[in-house]
């Protein structure tokens, strides 16, 4: 599944040869993510049977949901898959765009047994140990400013929620950082 941030909605034209900035910099942007994205409702984890099941039909619907969102906006910036049947773990590729150049990560987490009380800890292993903002294994940190709104939104936030609000302002802000301290290498037009 593709979807993404660096959507054009309510700013001016980039030029053609340079990507849209991230749609993150718009500091009303998660309201209306958040009216788009639909809100789960089943209260189930893995270790919840058939429960568990109707949650990950709704969370599948809302990864969806987001991916079109982004395909309409034309802002994708990730890809993800379950890799198992009971879709506890996830792997994919998220990437965003500075100074002209793409960023490529490979991303994945694992569905934690206490979720959705618990959000997933995303991870971009590449990054591990290149940031304060990066703790062991390459999990992004999310807990300042994103796990509070989590904590807030049980069950009603899930997979895609914590991509276009946790992951996707992450990347806006913590990727220009990187680069500008010399951590991540710009070399021809994609870095990884």
């Amino acid at each position: 599944m593709d979807g993404g941030p660096g959507g054009k909605a309510g700013r001016a034209e980039a030029p053609a040869s340079e990507p849209m900035p991230p749609v993150w910099a718009s500091t009303d942007h998660a309201p209306h993510v958040l009216e788009e994205i639909p809100m789960l409702h089943t209260r189930a984890g893995p270790r919840d049977g058939n429960q568990w099941i109707s949650r990950v039909k709704e969370e599948m619907q809302a990864v969806i949901a987001l991916v079109r969102i982004n395909k309409e906006k034309d802002n994708d910036w990730f890809q993800i898959n379950p890799l198992n049947k009971l879709c506890t773990r996830w792997e994919g590729k998220c990437w965003t765009y500075y100074q002209g150049v793409r960023f490529e990560f490979t991303l994945h987490f694992d569905v934690p047994a206490s979720y959705p009380a618990t959000c997933p800890d995303l991870i971009i292993p590449h990054l591990d140990g290149k940031t304060a903002k990066i703790y062991r294994g390459g999990r992004i940190c999310l807990d300042l400013h994103f796990q509070p709104l989590w904590a807030r939104n049980v069950p009603k936030f899930g997979i895609a929620h914590a991509l276009a609000l946790g992951l996707g302002p992450w990347l806006s802000l913590e990727i220009p950082s990187l680069v500008s301290a010399g951590l991540l290498p710009v070399t021809g037009t994609t870095a990884r």
